[in-house]
């Protein structure tokens, strides 16, 4: 018997990598690709980005390798418990001589119509421009009032209040009950979400609370837990907030379409809370710094004031000193115009004294000059003197209309004429 399994392990004797490529190329055609739904269990990420997990149910477990490329298409962070589905390709593991399966793609176990649902109308809210970026609104530095909505059991609101108890007791918070799963949850989220936004729009002056941001929790959960916040409706009422709204559904790894529309996504309801209320210390410290930046101003405006009142006091003095400052100025300024009308009266003598030296000499030759000018003229004047040629026993003659009888066409037999002489007249008549 012994001889028989000796003879039989000597023609079939295997080595160890060849057996185990030999066991991987049998699984790889009888089996790849393959789907596999199980539970995720030690589930670590390695610092090359490689993902390692086993899946294991009720009767079996194996164990898994999701290289980077692969974890880095995940749309959601795996956890231990996670129900879930891969596919990928089975085979050996040879350097342990495990049996491994290569991950190539992992989804929650049962979100295949849910996700396919989710991403469809994603890309249809997408498109209409719901999730850009441009249309959020940014948060209020210091709240007046905050706004939750979220169910009265949950233990987000537990959170959230203590987180706004312990950081901002001062700020008034307005609750909104609605359901946060189930059918009837999308219906009352958006009539809170209604209810909150009537408050928000509340003018000054009225007896309403101020709101100025609203939260929208509840804890983590499974997609079919959260698919309340993948409403249709919701997510265009979150749109048509007049306030920031922030969103603070399940934990880190969960995201919704209420995420994407909301003015701000946190990664856990206390977070969320702790994002609109900066903490009391952080107030009273600023209030401090406030404070001393305003004595130091005050203690400056102080001493530039001091500064003024006393130069002001050293130039205005006593009034008796600034009246004989003023005295001594003005009998200055006597002198000094006394001195510049002496000047000004020098200065005219001086120029009149030049005007009888130079300008009355200068007269009296013009006028000399004018005189001898005239007696000439006079001289020539007398020589034309018609009495002077008739004296020379000349006679002027004229006609009775007065014109001079210069020419014999001009006097016939019978004419009168008149003859003026040196010393009168004489009528006479021409004869021929």
């Amino acid at each position: 018997m012994i001889d028989s399994i000796s003879t039989h392990l000597s023609t079939t004797l295997w080595q160890v990598g060849a057996l185990c490529r030999a066991i991987a190329e049998a699984l790889d055609a009888r089996f790849n690709p393959v789907s596999v739904g199980g539970e995720i269990s030690g589930f670590t990420r390695a610092a090359s980005g490689h993902c390692y997990f086993s899946l294991k149910d009720d009767v079996g477990q194996l164990r898994c390798a999701m290289f980077r490329r692969a974890a880095g298409l995940l749309d959601f962070m795996p956890r231990d418990g996670d129900r879930v589905e891969v596919r990928g390709r089975v085979g050996v593991y040879e350097p342990r001589g495990e049996l491994q399966l290569v991950v190539e793609s992992m989804r929650p176990a049962g979100q295949g119509t849910l996700f396919e649902q989710f991403l469809k109308l994603k890309a249809k809210l997408e498109q209409e421009g719901l999730f850009d970026s441009a249309r959020k609104k940014p948060l209020p530095a210091w709240p007046r009032g905050i706004g939750i909505v979220t169910s009265l059991g949950a233990a987000a609101l537990h959170d959230v209040v203590t987180a706004l108890q312990r950081r901002v007791p001062h700020i008034a918070v307005t609750l909104a009950p609605a359901s946060v799963q189930g059918e009837g949850a999308p219906r009352e989220l958006c009539q809170a979400l209604d209810d909150l936004y009537a408050l928000a729009r509340a003018p000054d002056g009225t007896d309403a609370v101020p709101l100025d941001v609203i939260l929208l929790v509840r804890g983590g959960g499974s997609m079919e837990d959260l698919w309340a916040f993948n409403d249709e409706q919701l997510v265009r009422t979150i749109a048509r907030t007049p306030v920031p709204v922030i969103c603070g559904v399940g934990h880190e790894t969960d995201f919704t379409l209420a995420d994407f529309v909301a003015d701000l996504r946190a990664p856990t309801p206390t977070a969320a809370a702790e994002l609109v209320s900066e903490s009391t210390s952080v107030l009273l410290g600023l209030i401090g710094v406030l404070d001393a930046r305003f004595q130091d101003a005050m203690e400056r405006f102080v001493d530039r004031q001091s500064q003024r009142m006393d130069l002001a006091t050293s130039r205005l003095g006593r009034p008796s000193a600034l009246a004989q400052r003023q005295r001594i100025v003005l009998s200055s300024v006597e002198q000094r115009l006394q001195h510049s009308v002496r000047m000004a009266m020098h200065v005219r003598q001086s120029e009149i004294s030049r005007f009888d030296q130079d300008i009355l000499p200068t007269v009296l030759r013009a006028w000399q000059r004018s005189q001898d000018r005239t007696q000439r003229a006079a001289l020539r004047l007398g020589l034309l003197d018609p009495s002077l040629v008739l004296k020379r026993g000349y006679a002027w003659l004229a006609l009775e209309n007065g014109h001079a009888l210069t020419s014999v066409a001009q006097a016939h037999p019978g004419a009168r004429v008149r003859a003026s002489l040196t010393d009168g007249t004489v009528d006479l008549t021409v004869a021929s």
